[in-house]
C-alpha cells in the first residue's frame, strides 16, 4: 500500500496512541496532536487551540492530507467534557476537511462510544447538534450541579456519533468522496480507564453498564485496527455509521433494536 498521510489526535496515549503506532509501522506518515509530547500541541477545549491544530497541520503537511483519526477525549464529569469531545471533535474534521479534499482516497473517522447509547442529558445533546457550544457546556454543568454529572460523557458521544449520522451524507463529505465514521469501543484497557477498572468496585459498575460477552475488556491497539481500516483506500463505501467495538455490548443493551 503507498505510503499515506495521516493526522491523529489524541496521539500521545490510549488509542490514539496505538493507531500512531500501528499507522507508522505500516509505513505510513502520522502527525500526532495532543495537548503535549506530539508534533501539534494544541487545546482541543479551546477555540484558540481548535485553530492551531488546522494552522499547523496545514503547515506540516503542505495543505493535504489523506486521513483523519479524531480520538482526543476525556471522560470527566466536567463541562470541559463536552468541549473536547464534541466541539473539539467537530472542529478537528471540519478544520481539516479542505486538506483531505487535496488528499488522495481521503477518509475521517471519530471516537463515540458505547457510552452513546446509554441514558443522556437531551439539553447537552440539542445543543451540541445546534452548534450552541455555550447553551451545551451551561447544560452539562447544570447536570453536575444536579449530581447528574455522570450523563455528560455519554451525551458527548451521542452528541458526536449524531453529528457523524448528519454529516456523513452531505456534499462536502460524501459528495467529494470523503467517506465519514465514528467507532464506538466498549470498555478499553487505556489510561483513561485505569484508575476505574483498578478499583473492584468501581469495576463492577463499568462491568455491568458495558457487558461484553465476546472476549471481555478490549486492548486499543484493537481498536487501532479498525480505525485504520475504515480510514484506508479499501474502504469505499462504508459512511455515516456508528461501528461498535465492544465484545457485544451493544447488543446485550439494545437486544434486537437497530439505527
Amino acid at each position: 500500500m503507498p505510503s499515506r498521510t495521516y493526522l491523529v489526535t489524541g496521539a500521545a496515549s490510549g488509542i490514539g496512541e496505538a493507531a500512531a503506532a500501528r499507522l507508522r509501522a505500516q509505513g505510513h506518515t502520522v502527525i500526532g496532536a495532543d495537548l503535549k509530547n506530539a508534533d501539534i500541541d494544541a487545546d482541543l477545549a479551546t477555540a484558540e487551540g481548535r485553530t492551531e491544530l488546522a494552522v499547523q497541520a496545514r503547515e506540516l503537511t503542505g495543505g493535504r492530507l489523506d486521513a483523519v483519526i479524531a480520538c482526543a477525549g476525556t471522560a470527566a464529569f466536567d463541562p470541559l467534557t463536552v468541549k473536547v469531545n464534541h466541539f473539539g471533535a467537530v472542529a478537528t474534521l471540519e478544520g481539516l476537511r479542505p486538506l483531505l479534499a487535496a488528499g488522495t482516497d481521503p477518509r475521517a473517522v471519530v471516537v463515540s462510544s458505547i457510552a452513546s447509547v446509554h441514558p443522556y442529558d437531551s439539553a447537552i445533546v440539542d445543543a451540541a447538534l445546534a452548534g450552541d457550544e455555550p447553551a451545551a457546556v451551561a447544560a452539562a454543568q447544570a447536570a453536575v450541579d444536579r449530581g447528574e454529572g455522570h450523563l455528560v460523557y455519554g451525551s458527548t458521544k451521542a452528541a458526536i456519533a449524531r453529528w457523524v449520522r448528519r454529516t456523513a451524507p452531505i456534499e462536502d463529505w460524501a459528495g467529494t468522496g470523503i467517506p465519514l465514521n465514528a467507532v464506538a469501543p466498549g470498555t478499553v484497557l487505556t489510561p483513561m480507564t485505569a484508575p476505574m477498572l483498578a478499583d473492584p468496585d468501581t469495576r463492577r459498575v463499568v462491568d455491568a453498564s458495558v457487558p461484553m460477552p465476546l472476549h471481555g475488556h478490549a486492548r486499543a491497539e484493537q481498536v487501532a485496527a479498525l480505525l485504520t481500516w475504515l480510514t484506508s483506500p479499501e474502504n469505499t463505501h462504508v459512511t455515516g455509521q456508528v461501528v461498535f467495538l465492544d465484545g457485544g455490548a451493544d447488543a446485550v443493551l439494545r437486544g434486537d433494536s437497530t439505527w
